[in-house]
């Protein structure tokens, strides 16, 4: 019999909080049951495997990603717009370190498949005001690459001079501002 309360979406969400916290290799199946205090193949009852779980963590942090974004940039349009679309991926990926590295790996599973989608739906509205629409590949992943290239470096600690680190980002912002307004003034 399962133990009640124990799910799929609550097994997600007690991964995700021990990837954010300690780490991706401290996520084992063994330590989850340990942590819900059951024996570690009653976790099969709720997610196939260790693979399985990934993708479904994968998925369910990507889903998150989507919704913050969409949360600050809603209603924002131009400048307003991509500097709250840069803000929220940062801020995102500093709470959710862990699971923020799941959202960009490419894996073989439908649902996460949408999800992604979903984010690049958000990137694409926010960056809309600059004529950029889901046709300009090129501009999304330089828009997606220049943050995680940034946030990456961050996270890892690859930023050890002693000049700010905000001041950088900001300096990203209005680059990409001023790539994307000499792209809309082109159009």
């Amino acid at each position: 019999m399962p133990r009640a309360g124990l799910n799929a979406t609550v097994i997600v969400e007690k991964a995700i909080e021990i990837i954010d916290s300690e780490g991706l290799e401290h996520l084992t199946l063994a330590r989850l049951a340990s942590d819900f205090n059951v024996a570690a193949p009653s976790l099969y009852k709720h997610v196939r495997g260790t693979q399985a779980l990934m993708d479904q963590v994968a998925t369910q942090a990507t889903l998150d990603l989507a919704e913050a974004i969409n949360k600050a940039t809603r209603g924002e349009y131009g400048r307003q717009a991509l500097v709250a679309l840069c803000t929220s991926y940062r801020e995102f990926a500093h709470r959710r370190p862990g699971s923020y590295r799941l959202t960009q790996r490419a894996r073989d599973y439908r649902p996460w498949d949408e999800a992604a989608k979903e984010v690049i739906a958000v990137v694409v509205a926010a960056l809309h005001g600059y004529g950029i629409d889901g046709t300009d590949i090129s501009h999304i992943r330089f828009a997606r690459s220049v943050l995680h290239g940034f946030v990456t470096l961050e996270l890892d600690g690859g930023f050890a001079l002693s000049y700010p680190i905000d001041q950088s980002f900001e300096l990203l912002i209005e680059q990409l501002d001023s790539s994307f307004q000499a792209l809309h003034l082109k159009a």
